[in-house]
This record gives structure tokens, C-alpha cells and sequence, in this order.
């Protein structure tokens, strides 16, 4: 769960901010400055561009002119139908327009949810359709910060603090969402914990345990007070990671190491359409799945043609459970993507420490719980990553004469965010490939959530606690992390299929053959939703997406297969009200038909939601998906029993997936690739 709220708009005057190295030449920032500023020069309109400043404005300006009293919760773009955006694609050298720029508005008033879409072309609300099912939709940064403060004041509260000899004024406190465990009915509610802070900065190591406050959001007063039991409030002893307070020597045995670019990066940015080396894709930002890849296509110099490979693609949902029974844990099994929002959560990103010298980032807006639009810097980053690594090679020793080696050296651009979801940052990592693979990376890193406990060592324990005991006092609870991505492929085109090559194992009979076994690969074209539904770990297979219309010279099937990296599932029962809610969890991989209005595999409205809207509903329906226009989703797993390592700041974990163009090309695509010119650093000083 998070607080910082930032949402990302790339003005046509200032598309991004360049960060120049320190030790770069006058002259040489002068050119890469004039490189980048002038990729703005082209920028033109295109329909899947997110909201900008003013028509945020107008957003607030017209839904205010109606609804009183009225809180924002999402604020987005309405996207055109798929059909009209690759129509404009087709004709985008006409500069033909979509006649109609709409927004899709979630707002809150008299405590009614509502759902309106407002046509930005001519100022007017065409749909206003109040919510009556379950589920809340994204909370505010406001109306955590006002929960957050209500304890402060409440007198139970205070007694409850200085009962165990704590100063409230060192106090600070956080929301949590309360999740759903088969109420009918609910009211929008958070349940408030408590930190102590004394001087420390990482004031979650410092948890006021056993104190349960519920605040009800819509009239922002506390309804529920339990005070259970007292526990000793963890040291600050050892829990600050900030470099300026590390008192032991620092270890400076590896020397500087930069990325030189003299030219400026390889990369073009005009709008919000990104071009480098064979690719070109639309990159956006929202407020609830932070970045946003669109019309992804690759240039084949074989056929002269840009062939298209991705449609729209963005995490949807991220599913955090954490294993705790106890009162003050129990409802902690966060759906952060609907709950909180990833884009809300983004941060501003450090040049030099999140990204490297050689990167761009671009500037942005979000939308305030008034409607208003906020700027924030840096909340994207793009550059290309040139590290050492091997894009193919050879050596042939065999022939005649001298051995023959051939290599090539892999340069690949990032697209990078950082969201930071309360105590935990979410490294979110899109990287294209000369080869024209697709990988996909997430970063783990901040600080456990943690329970206080009487505990100093293992010897003492002698119960279940849900958790491993790092330091004294400090437990750090068992959890998931679930995320899943929305995949609309369009592989060399929108009527694809979805086919599992199993290697199977075959048993060999034959007296003429020494061999007793091999494998080979038996191939099912999935033709519903249920013959698409994937666990994985359950034996050796490829997934592709296939154009079945198309085949290469050699009669396969162009497609793109997908990659994982490791392998998780949930180890919750199916009728968990947590597992009902995270469905969507329960297989690795679903395919479904397109539809513009599933977009999130938890549902539209996820807080206190009862799961009746998501992708494992959708899925019930078992509609057809053979040569149709179709959507892959894939969830990445981790299972997290932490360790003393992860104290007090936790090393990047990271998972991922790759998309592979599989019988995609007639032959190796980067063949004709040539090696990065060497660059000699140009002699000067800072």
C-alpha cells in the first residue's frame, strides 16, 4: 500500500528532461541537449496519448459543473476502439484524427461511486452510471493522509500509547485496506497501524503492535477501537539505511564506471511514440497500471515492412497476501493495483542512482482527489542498457586455416518506473531487444512489513507466528507477491491463436535402435478460454501466440512464445475469501477473447470487492479463441520468507518473463547487426 501519488503527461514544449554527465564536455552537452530538444520539434496528436494538463482541467471543470461535493478517484484516458486506433494507425501519414477524445472518470459523491465518461471534444458528460455492486474504487492520497491523522487525536489512542510509554508526538501512522470475508454489505473503511518513530527514519522496523483502529472514509471519523495487547516496540538500533548514517568504513574497493553516448541516445522520441533501432511503440503512463505499451511493431528488413507484434500491454493487478492470522494481520492481502494504484505510487526517479548516466526521463502529471493536475519530474526513464553482454557469437576451429569467431555484442533500450507501494518499491523494467524479444522485469526492493514480538531469539519460540524472526523484537511476516500482466499481442496482425507445444517423453521400442527414450513435441491449439488455462510446473512446454492466416517459407506459423523466468502459485485454498478475490492468481496463464472493458484481472472496483468481476469470472463464459482477436495474461509469483538480509533495506529480488518471436522472421534477425563503435572519452575535465 503507498501514499505518493504522481501521474505523467509529456508536454508537446518539453517532452522530457535530459540529466547531463558531470564530467561530459561543454561542447558535447551542448550537442546532446540540441539532440534531444529537437526530437520535440515533430510531435503530433495520436489517440492513445494520455490526458494532458488542461483536459485534466477540463475534467474537473465539467464534472464539477454537475456533481457536488465531488472526490476524485481515477481520471484517465477513454481509449478509442481498437479498430478506429489501428485505422488512424494505418492513415497516420494523413494525419487523420479521432473525431472524439473521451475520459474515463471514477469519482465519489454523497457516497456513491460513479462511473462517467466525459467527451473532451465537445465539454459534455455522455454517461453517468452510479455503482451499486461491491467494491470501492482507488483511494486518495488525502483521504489516507486525513485517516492517518485521526488516531493522533483520539483519546483512547493517546492512552493506548502512553500506556506503553511512548510520546504520541513521535508517533506515525498508516492505512490499510480491509479486504472483503463475506460480508453482504460494507461500508468504506481502512484499518489505521501505528509506527513509532524516536529519531529513526525507517519507522516501519517500529511497529505499535496489537492496536486495531478502523476509520470509515465517507464520513472520516474512528468507528472501531480495539486495544488487544502490549508488545515491546522494536529498536531503532540498526535500521536506518541511509548512506549518510552508516557509521561502518564503506567498501570502496570498485572502481568508476560510467555509460559515454558523445552522439546523444540512439533513440527518438516524438509525443509519446518511442523509435530505436527495429522497434517503435507508444509509451503512456495511468494512474492505476503506470506504464502503458502500445502499438508495439518491429521493422523486418526482409519483407520492407513494420510488422506489428503488441497491441497494449500494462500490469494489471499485483496481489500481496500476507499469511498472518492475527487480529491486527489477518486482512492484510492487498490488491495494490486497484487498491492504491501503481501510477499513484510512482516516484520521482534519482538521476545517477535509479537510472544511469546515459538516461532520459520524461516529466508528468497527476490528478489531485479535487481534480486538479500536479506536475511530477522523472517518472519515466529510458536508455539503452550496454553492459557486456553477448548477442550471439561463434567459434570455429574446425576448418582449415585460422579459427573463425564471430560476435556480437547486445545493446538493448529500458523503459523504466519505480512504484514504491507503502514499505515495498516495485522496480517495473520493459526492455526491447534487437532480436525483437520483449523482456519484462520486476524489481522486489524497501523494507519488510513488520510485526513487533516479545521474541529476541529462535530458542524462545514456541509457537506458530507466521513470520521469521530477524533482529530483536522484529518479525517479518510470510507473503506473496502476485502480478499480473495484461498481454494484448497482435502478432503480425489481430487474428491470432493460442498453442501449447508439450515435450513429451516416448518411450523407444525398437530393437534396430540402442536409445530407449527421446521427446518430441506434441502441439494443442487452445479453442475456448478453458483449454487456454495454464499452471505451470506441471511438465516441459513452450505457450506461443500464433498468427494461424500466416506461415513463413517453410510453412510455421508466425508467432511469439512466452518465457518465464520462475515459477510460482498460489498455496491458498480456492474458497479463501483472499483467493476469491485474487482469482486471477490461480493460473499462470489465461487467454481471453479482446474486450476493451476487461482491463483489470481484479476487477474494476477492488476495494473491499467480493471478486465477481474478474478474470476468473470472465473466464466462466468459456468463449471461443481460436483465430480471433485475443489477450494473454500471465502473473509472476513470488513466494517471500524473508531473511535477516532483507533487514533493514532488502536487496532487489527480480523475476520476469520474456516474448520471443518465434518462426516470427525467415531466419536469425540480427545477423546483419554491426558492433557499437568503440568510443575513446574525449580529454577534458569536469
Amino acid at each position: 500500500m503507498g501514499f505518493n501519488f504522481f501521474y505523467i503527461m509529456i508536454k508537446k514544449s518539453r517532452i522530457m528532461s535530459y540529466h547531463k554527465p558531470k564530467t561530459m564536455c561543454s561542447s558535447f552537452r551542448i550537442l546532446i541537449f540540441f539532440l534531444i530538444f529537437s526530437i520535440a520539434s515533430s510531435h503530433e496528436f495520436h489517440p492513445l496519448d494520455p490526458l494532458s494538463p488542461s483536459e485534466l482541467s477540463q475534467v474537473q471543470t465539467i464534472i464539477q459543473k454537475s456533481h457536488q461535493n465531488v472526490s476524485f478517484h481515477y481520471v484517465g484516458l477513454d481509449e478509442p476502439k481498437k479498430p478506429v486506433v489501428l485505422s488512424w494507425q494505418l492513415n497516420r501519414k494523413h494525419n487523420k484524427k479521432i473525431s472524439h477524445r473521451l475520459a474515463f472518470v471514477i469519482v465519489r459523491t454523497d457516497a456513491k461511486t460513479h462511473e462517467i465518461i466525459v467527451d473532451l471534444s465537445d465539454s459534455l458528460i455522455v454517461s453517468d452510471k452510479g455503482y451499486n455492486g461491491s467494491g470501492y474504487p482507488l483511494l486518495t492520497s488525502e483521504e489516507q493522509t486525513a485517516a492517518n491523522e485521526l488516531p493522533l487525536t483520539y483519546a483512547p489512542f493517546i492512552a493506548s500509547v502512553q500506556k506503553r510509554g511512548l510520546n504520541v508526538s513521535e508517533v506515525i501512522c498508516s492505512s490499510f485496506t480491509v479486504g472483503w470475508y463475506g460480508e453482504k454489505r460494507t461500508k468504506r473503511v481502512l484499518k489505521v497501524m501505528c509506527y513509532y518513530i524516536d529519531g529513526a527514519v525507517n519507522f516501519y522496523m517500529r511497529p505499535i503492535e496489537g492496536i486495531t483502529t478502523t476509520v470509515d472514509l465517507d464520513e472520516m471519523k474512528i468507528t472501531g477501537y480495539h486495544d488487544r495487547l502490549m508488545v515491546p516496540v522494536p529498536k531503532a538500533d540498526g535500521t536506518d539505511y541511509r548512506e549518510s548514517m552508516q557509521n561502518r568504513p564503506f567498501d570502496t574497493r570498485l572502481k568508476g564506471m560510467t555509460v559515454f553516448q558523445p552522439d546523444g541516445p540512439s533513440f527518438t522520441i516524438d509525443g509519446h511514440t518511442v523509435r530505436w533501432a527495429n522497434w517503435e511503440f507508444h509509451l503512456a503512463f495511468d494512474m492505476r497500471a503506470g506504464p502503458i505499451i502500445s502499438l508495439a511493431s518491429i521493422y523486418d528488413p526482409e519483407k520492407d515492412e513494420r510488422r506489428s507484434v503488441m497491441y497494449r500491454a500494462y500490469l494489471s493487478e499485483l496481489f500481496v497476501p500476507y499469511m498472518d492470522l492475527t487480529e491486527e494481520w489477518y486482512y492484510r492481502t492487498f490488491l495494490d493495483a486497484g487498491e492504491f494504484g501503481i501510477g499513484l505510487c510512482a516516484n520521482p526517479l534519482k538521476p545517477l542512482r535509479d537510472c544511469p548516466e546515459n538516461a532520459v526521463f520524461m516529466d508528468g502529471y497527476f490528478t489531485m482527489q479535487d481534480g486538479k493536475p500536479e506536475k511530477i519530474s522523472n517518472v519515466f526513464c529510458l536508455f539503452e542498457r550496454y553492459a557486456g553482454d553477448i548477442l550471439w557469437r561463434h567459434t570455429e576451429p574446425a576448418l582449415p586455416g585460422d579459427t573463425i569467431t564471430e560476435v556480437r555484442q547486445e545493446t538493448s533500450l529500458v523503459v523504466r518506473m519505480v512504484s514504491t507501494v507503502g514499505n515495498y518499491d516495485y522496480i517495473i523494467d520493459w526492455e526491447f531487444k534487437q532480436t525483437g524479444t520483449i523482456k519484462v522485469t520486476i524489481g522486489l526492493s524497501g523494507l519488510l512489513a513488520i510485526k513487533g514480538s516479545v521474541y529476541t531469539h529462535n530458542d524462545q519460540i514456541n509457537e506458530e507466528l507466521y513470520a521469521q524472526l530477524l533482529a530483536e523484537n522484529t518479525l517479518a511476516v510470510h507473503h506473496d507477491h502476485f502480478l499480473s500482466f495484461h498481454l494484448d499481442l497482435d502478432v503480425d496482425g489481430d487474428a491470432n491463436s493460442f498453442i501449447k507445444t508439450k515435450l513429451k517423453p516416448v518411450r523407444v521400442n525398437k530393437k534396430d535402435v540402442p536409445r530407449k527414450s527421446y521427446w518430441r513435441t506434441v502441439n494443442h491449439m487452445a479453442k475456448t478460454e478453458s483449454d487456454a488455462k495454464i499452471k505451470l510446473g506441471l511438465g516441459a512446454s513452450e505457450f506461443l501466440v500464433v498468427n494461424p492466416n500466416k506461415k513463413t517459407k517453410v510453412g510455421n506459423y508466425i508467432g511469439y512464445r512466452l518465457i518465464p523466468e520462475s515459477v510460482s502459485s498460489p498455496l491458498l485454498s480456492d474458497d479463501d475469501f483472499e483467493q476469491i478475490r485474487g482469482g486471477f492468481t490461480k493460473y499462470n496463464m489465461w487467454v481471453t477473447p479482446y474486450k476493451k472493458s476487461e482491463k483489470w484481472a481484479g476487477g474494476l472496483l477492488v476495494d473491499q470487492g467480493h471478486g465477481d468481476d474478474t478474470l476468473a469470472k470472465w473466464t466462466l463464459r468459456n468463449r471461443e479463441i481460436e483465430n480471433k482477436d485475443i489477450v494473454l495474461w500471465y502473473t509472476l509469483g513470488f513466494h517471500h520468507v524473508p531473511y535477516q538480509e532483507d533487514f533493514p533495506v532488502m536487496p532487489t529480488l527480480s523475476s520476469g518473463f520474456e516474448l520471443w518471436p518465434t518462426n516470427f522472421f525467415e531466419h536469425n534477425p540480427v545477423l546483419k547487426v554491426k558492433v557499437p563503435k568503440q568510443v575513446k572519452w574525449p580529454n577534458c575535465t569536469k
